[in-house]
């Protein structure tokens, strides 16, 4: 960003934002916050013109091949789905420029991805922030203690961990061939979270309970910070304890749900408990066996 007698600080960078979706947008405005220059920013839909106008303001919104033109940083903020075609299709147009650093916000690619503008000469980053987005300034606040998986040629790493620390995040380093599994790992922690709690709910509001939130809300915390800190030694419950009998009496009363979907996981998650319960020697394997087998009855309560 220009300082007020209008010249740029050293070391600052003109920056494009392809995509000001609840990603880009606020990326946008962290590197803003650094000093940087947001030269422009792509935004189709009437929701992403309105997130423009909240977190950059000012920032104009140009057509892309503009934006690459103008940037010294592009950062592309796009569905993982259309990312590949989005980079092919402007190196075909000739658009990117040697030099130029090149950075999505991709979990599932590293740097390949973006091959094709490396070809015409400019330097791909992977940048993807360990965080779930509301696109609002709320998420400026918890960038402090988000991660960002980072993968970067050898040569300018440092430059992703910079652009990383500058936006006030911690940057991990991802090697290409891991950004898969890496994606997996965040994606079964946050996403299968919120559908576990969705069926918890789902669960306390059939039988009556008007708040069910209020009563998971302080459980599931607490489990989670728990797990956070202590690991597998934080786990709890009768599939832990092997506490059998009250494994079949889950079983038994979930059979009767019209929910497949909730005894399928219920009855998944306690197997891969129950299994590194084992591994870890807080079952014997008499007792996860046992586990096992009252998990495996079918709803009529037998095997």
């Amino acid at each position: 960003m220009a300082s007020g007698s209008g010249a740029r600080r050293p070391g600052r960078l003109g920056v494009g934002v392809i995509g000001a979706g609840k990603v880009g947008a606020v990326l946008g405005a962290a590197l803003r916050a650094a000093d940087h220059a947001i030269i422009g920013v792509s935004a189709v839909s009437e929701a992403s013109r309105e997130r423009a106008e909240m977190l950059l303001p000012g920032v104009p919104v140009l057509e892309i091949p503009e934006i690459i033109e103008r940037s010294e940083l592009v950062l592309i903020a796009v569905p993982d789905d259309a990312l590949p075609e989005l980079v092919e299709g402007l190196a075909v147009l000739g658009a990117w420029q040697p030099g130029q650093l090149v950075a999505h916000t991709s979990g599932r690619f590293g740097i390949s991805v973006l091959d094709p503008a490396r070809k015409l000469g400019a330097i791909p980053l992977a940048l993807h922030p360990a965080m779930t987005f509301t696109g609002m300034s709320l998420d400026l606040a918890r960038l402090p203690d988000c991660s960002f998986g980072i993968t970067a040629p050898t040569a300018v790493l440092p430059v992703a961990q910079a652009l990383v620390v500058e936006m006030g995040a911690e940057p991990v380093a991802i090697e290409e061939a891991h950004r898969p599994l890496y994606h997996a790992a965040l994606a079964h922690a946050s996403n299968h979270l919120v559908t576990i709690t969705a069926q918890s709910t789902q669960l306390l509001s059939d039988i009556g309970v008007e708040q069910p939130h209020r009563m998971l809300g302080p459980l599931m915390r607490a489990s989670l910070e728990n797990a956070l800190s202590a690991g597998e030694g934080a786990l709890t419950g009768p599939v832990a304890r092997g506490d059998i009998g009250t494994v079949e009496a889950h079983m038994a009363a979930l059979k009767d749900q019209p929910s497949e979907d909730i005894r399928a996981a219920y009855r998944s998650l306690a197997v891969a408990t129950a299994r590194r319960a084992v591994e870890r020697g807080l079952l014997s394997h008499a007792q996860g066996a046992a586990i096992a087998h009252a998990l495996a009855l079918d709803t009529s309560g037998t095997s």
